[in-house]
């Protein structure tokens, strides 16, 4: 990889977190400064991972349901 920038692989082992969801993030553009060389993503040494911004709360879960109930 050139030198400052990580590969996908490098950045989920330093965050913690899996491969693919370092590449949805670089795709939605949630990574500063990252960028394509190819068809590989690369990735600044220094950014900061983002925050994750996923519901897990559940809150929508079965929301057509409750949407039917309300009708």
């Amino acid at each position: 990889m050139v030198e400052g920038y990580m590969s996908i692989k490098e950045t989920a082992e330093k965050w913690g977190i899996t491969p693919r969801r370092v590449q949805v993030l670089c795709a939605s553009g949630r990574i500063a400064g990252a960028g394509k060389l190819g068809r590989e993503w690369a990735i600044p040494a220094d950014a900061e991972c983002p925050k994750d911004e996923r519901i897990t709360t559940g809150e929508y879960r079965n929301w057509r349901k409750k949407e039917q109930e309300d009708s």
